[in-house]
């Protein structure tokens, strides 16, 4: 084991902080972007029936294959991957926003409006933090979802635990596949927990339940 970290440990603990940064950055674009897409879809839930299940096609395709395809146009560079990864990463928090907002009852809107409050209000002050959990569930699904993903980085020559994992498949070397399986995993698990304590934090005890 020292021996490995000996020879190992640098590189390990940077494809470690490359892979988190995949992740991060790419999770951020991505929720930015799905929460205002699914806050415009509850608003015209007849254009969702159409939009909803052309992204849930491109959810379909292979993460290889779009990241190969954007390598032909935007090059071996860190833009390819979070390109790839924001638009995979959309898809779980949109879905989850638009449904947590359309699931809104009609008597918290109607309130809203008897209290004055304009549609904007009623969205920031009512119907978003009703649909919060909901919210956060696709994050936490997104962010899962893209620790995975990212160690495609790897096959277009960017870094990340992938090189452990496919250095140690070609080669036929179980323990660099263990080291760079491993952290991805624990990753997961960690921003898993740093998501739920957020939600902890942010929605009131009586609306957990509904977050999936």
């Amino acid at each position: 084991m020292s021996n490995f970290f000996r020879l190992y440990g640098e590189k390990l603990l940077n494809a470690i902080g490359t892979h988190l940064f995949y992740v991060l950055i790419s999770v951020s674009i991505g929720f930015v972007i799905a929460l205002f897409l699914g806050i415009l879809l509850s608003r015209v839930p007849k254009i969702s029936k159409y939009v909803l299940p052309v992204l849930s096609v491109v959810q379909t395709i292979p993460g290889i294959v779009f990241i190969g395809i954007l390598f032909l146009y935007l090059g071996m560079v860190p833009a390819t991957v979070l390109a790839a990864l924001s638009i995979y990463a959309i898809f779980p928090v949109l879905k989850n926003t638009y449904t947590g907002l359309i699931g809104v009852s009609e008597q918290y809107k109607e309130a809203a409006k008897g209290c004055g409050m304009s549609s904007l209000q009623s969205l920031l002050r009512v119907e978003l933090p009703l649909a919060l959990p909901a919210i956060i569930g696709g994050l936490r699904m997104s962010t899962v979802y893209i620790v995975s993903w990212a160690v495609l980085a790897s096959m277009i020559g960017l870094g990340g635990l992938g090189d452990f994992i496919y250095i140690g498949v070609s080669t036929n070397n179980n323990t660099l596949i263990i080291a760079g399986a491993v952290p991805a995993a624990i990753l997961a698990v960690g921003l898993g927990l740093l998501i739920d304590c957020f939600q902890k934090k942010a929605v009131p005890k009586g609306l957990r339940r509904d977050a999936k």
